[in-house]
């Protein structure tokens, strides 16, 4: 064949692009959205369970809890996080009449890191939360749904989440997870009766003095840990001075450097200090507090303590405090973000990822050029599938967004399955264009004729491929275009993602409209059969970078696992393709090869790998002096006097490492840097991750590459997307 459109055809591939694509994007979508009562992920096994010996009949209380279970080193967070972190938080959908009360925090344990201090749980650890149901429900069973989310951290942290859904009997009793309900009951802070003067707390200058009586007998004598439910009071990681006088526990404690509160009631949690994770009983007091409070002093980005510990490279993520740097969010009006985005669509023709699909476009018009008509209508639908394969995209990213989900433009690619699905279409396509297989000699006559009865079919689907590989890449003047859908209404929105999927489609469109142009293509001949098999190699190439994408999410059993996949699918369409008992017969051994794979290999590719496993090219990142992004982690430099530059990338984006390897590698570039002492800080969003979205957010983008430079007292500086060394270092020098 002499072009794509011809290739589609026979296969009905445009059958099988449609539904690849579609199914792909569906189940990015899909990922997350839908629970059952387990989530898993390489650092937390998340499990909703429940508890209701009566029966969850009117009238009863329900039992329920989220119970996690931490990989060894991993952690999450307590109600109060301290210095970083965020509590883990539930939002419940439930049925009319049913109520959900508050989480009954266990104890928790201190997690000190340096200067720092944190307070969460690791282990196995069970959040109950009681369910009362209303004398008046008439519901046959209570269908409950969680949505749960979590900051898992050891020394970096991952925002992970889960969707939960339980079906309760309302007769039947539900009592088989009682042990761990016992136990976590007895891991929650028991409150102590109050004793007037002897339960309270004295200001005194920047330490609180603080008196509690009625302690059990067994912790006289002990060291005990204060948990002060309300964060930003206490210095969290401070050892203070403790006694005991007679049955009365006397401490000091340090006041927060930042505080941000001063209370007249202080609920904390008091507990004897053991080693490690070993469960011990809590007591729960309200202390009242007798001033006066020191003046609070203005409130910093972060607290300095987190700030020496971000610059010994051991920052938690998800520190929860707010920026103090302007967010730096685009002011661009809709006409301009309609002309930015048609500007950018335009550009990203000239984006390496878009080339494989543009170069075989060329050839299929070049085959239309002594035919005007035909001409018109392929460049006419070509344009119709670029623009709608953009709204539908952006429908779905704006959708998503409407339900709560953190994701940006390029999302799709987030998801193992959407990377390996799209390898296997282009392994497909690759293994056709250098003449491996015809998609015509395993069809039906029927469908290997739908390019003769449907021509317009082959040039749609052409443009939704592009799409599918072009939505990786950011262009120049595409970003801030991109942003602002996240404050357009929808409709606007999506008059936006239009113009850009117009100006992706312009050339070819004025084209296949412009008589001169089709004149001066060059006329069919032997030349097109070479050049479709030449551009085999181009297909192959993209394969091997969603290959390494597909390595980053998954890890190097993943990517393995892919290949081993893509062989089989090689082998599956060559079977399919040859004739007579030798198709009967290979084809089918090659079906059952192929589903055995499937099975065998399948879960290794969609299953995401702890990011724990430092990427190949670490220690050279390390060693040009960039560190993991965090937030907060900026705002902390900057708050020192120090400049930072921020790269927000992804392994899937080829504009990002294409200025990974070149603008940002530059020994200029870099010497520039280092001389203005500026901080550099990598925001990886391979993967999903709600908090560098947010950050995107805060700068007008959603969208990578971004690239800023934070500066003390002045506003960022959001530089283009495909950088130059002249841009770069005009920037530096006016830092």
């Amino acid at each position: 064949m002499s072009q794509f459109v011809s290739i589609f055809r026979r296969l009905g591939l445009p059958t099988l692009t449609a539904l690849l694509l579609a199914g792909a994007a569906l189940g990015a979508a899909a990922q997350g959205l839908l629970g059952g009562s387990t989530v898993k992920t390489g650092q937390v096994s998340a499990e909703l369970l429940a508890h209701a010996p009566q029966g969850a009949a009117p009238g009863a209380t329900v039992w329920l809890g989220l119970q996690l279970t931490h990989t060894p080193s991993w952690h999450t967070y307590w109600k109060n996080s301290g210095d970083s972190g965020l509590p883990t938080t539930l939002e419940w959908t439930l049925p009319p009449g049913v109520t959900a009360g508050d989480i009954a925090w266990p104890t928790p344990r201190k997690f000190p890191l340096g200067n720092l201090a944190n307070y969460g749980y690791d282990g196995t650890v069970l959040l109950p939360v009681p369910l009362t149901v209303d004398p008046a429900f008439a519901g046959q069973q209570l269908e409950v749904k969680l949505y749960a989310s979590w900051l898992a951290c050891r020394k970096e942290c991952i925002p992970e989440e889960g969707h939960f859904t339980l079906q309760l009997p309302i007769q039947s009793t539900t009592a088989l997870h009682s042990a761990a309900f016992d136990a976590a009951q007895k891991a929650q802070p028991q409150p102590l009766a109050k004793a007037s003067v002897q339960q309270q707390a004295q200001v005194d200058g920047d330490a609180l003095q603080v008196r509690v009586a009625g302690l059990p007998a067994a912790l006289r004598g002990k060291t005990l840990d204060l948990f002060p439910e309300m964060p930003e009071v206490l210095h969290n990681a401070a050892e203070g001075t403790q006694r005991w006088e007679g049955d009365v526990w006397t401490a000091r404690i340090p006041l927060a450097e930042q505080r941000s509160n001063s209370p007249s009631t202080l609920p904390v949690v008091l507990a004897e200090r053991v080693q490690g994770s070993t469960p011990r009983p809590g007591y729960r007091a309200d202390l009242t507090v007798q001033g006066p409070w020191p003046a609070v002093a203005a409130k910093a980005s972060v607290s300095p303590a987190l700030e020496a510990a971000l610059k010994a490279n051991a920052a938690l993520a998800g520190s929860g405090l707010p920026p103090a740097a302007p967010s730096g969010a685009s002011s661009l009006t809709l006409t301009a973000a309609l002309l930015g985005a048609l500007l950018g669509g335009l550009i990203l023709n000239l984006m390496p990822c878009v080339f494989p699909v543009l170069a075989i476009k060329v050839v299929g018009f070049t085959r239309h050029a002594q035919d005007r008509r035909a001409h018109r209508i392929s460049g006419l639908a070509y344009t119709a599938g670029v623009v709608l394969s953009f709204l539908a995209l952006g429908a779905l990213m704006l959708g998503l967004r409407a339900a709560g989900e953190a994701v940006g433009w390029g999302f799709q690619l987030q998801s193992p399955a959407v990377v390996a699905a799209l390898a296997g279409l282009f392994t497909l396509i690759g293994l056709n264009l250098a003449g491996v297989f015809e998609f015509g000699n395993m069809l039906p006559s029927s469908v290997a004729s739908l390019q003769a009865r449907h021509p317009v079919a082959d040039s749609f689907l052409t443009g939704v491929l592009a799409v599918a590989v072009a939505s990786p890449c950011t262009a120049p003047f595409m970003g801030a275009s991109m942003g602002l859908t996240a404050t357009l209404p929808a409709a606007q929105a999506l008059a936006v993602f239009a113009a850009l999927g117009l100006g992706l489609a312009l050339p070819y469109l004025a084209a296949s409209l412009w008589p001169a142009v089709a004149r001066a293509l060059p006329r069919p001949g032997a030349w097109m059969d070479t050049f479709r098999r030449f551009m085999a190699f181009p297909m192959f190439a993209t394969v091997v970078w969603l290959v390494w994408v597909l390595g980053q999410q998954s890890g190097i059993d993943g990517a393995a696992s892919l290949l081993i996949l893509l062989v089989g699918l090689g082998l599956l369409a060559w079977s399919l393709a040859l004739q007579g008992r030798a198709r009967r017969w290979l084809g089918s051994v090659a079906t059952v090869a192929m589903a055995l794979l499937l099975w065998a290999f399948g879960p290794h590719v969609t299953r995401m790998a702890e990011v724990a496993a430092a990427p190949a090219n670490a220690t050279a990142t390390a060693a040009q002096g960039w560190q993991p992004w965090a937030p907060g982690a900026a705002e902390a430099l900057v708050a020192s006097g120090r400049p930072v530059f921020v790269d927000f990338t992804a392994a899937w984006c080829v504009t990002c490492q294409y200025n990974k390897k070149t603008t940002l590698a530059n020994t200029e570039v870099l010497a520039d840097l280092q001389a203005k002492n500026v901080a550099l800080l990598r925001a990886d969003w391979t993967r999903r991750d709600p908090a560098i979205t947010a950050a995107l957010a805060q700068l007008g983008r959603n969208g990578v590459p971004v690239y800023v430079f934070y500066r003390p007292g002045k506003p960022p500086v959001v530089l283009t997307e495909v950088l130059s060394v002249d841009e770069v270092r005009s920037t530096i020098a006016q830092l």
